[in-house]
């Protein structure tokens, strides 16, 4: 008897419903336009990011991952740094002469798509409250 295996894209399972749920949440803090949500998840289908919002999933790719990842490091090092949260969930929006973002808001360098850039805003938060990213 010959057993089919069925490919699943690489990542990990059972992380993606509380993953999403968690993204979500901060959207919403951050005031993310379904757009900007977009860009942050890495989709190229609004239908997908539609399906996930409704429904969740299971199993999320390891960018996804990686990018939720990020921005949950990215809220964590925010609340930290600055304990009002208004405050703290407004600076992504916020100009800033600091030299990442060149007077454009954190929120600004992370809609690039690119993973790089999640990384960057972390890295900079992380070493503004003395750790590392």
């Amino acid at each position: 008897m010959i057993r089919q295996v069925t490919q699943r894209a690489p990542g990990l399972p059972d992380v993606g419903r509380p993953a999403l749920r968690t993204f979500f949440r901060i959207a919403d803090l951050w005031d993310l336009s379904v757009d900007e949500q977009i860009t942050l998840l890495g989709l190229s289908s609004r239908s997908t990011y539609f399906k996930w919002k409704r429904d969740g999933t299971d199993f999320l790719p390891k960018d996804t991952l990686e990018r939720i990842s990020y921005i949950l490091g990215i809220y964590k090092a925010l609340q930290i740094l600055l304990p009002d949260e208004s405050a703290a969930d407004s600076w992504v929006r916020q100009p800033n002469s600091a030299l990442p973002f060149g007077g454009e808001s954190a929120l600004h360098r992370m809609l690039s798509g690119n993973v790089i850039d999640l990384y960057i805003v972390r890295q900079y938060l992380d070493a503004e409250r003395g750790g590392t990213a």
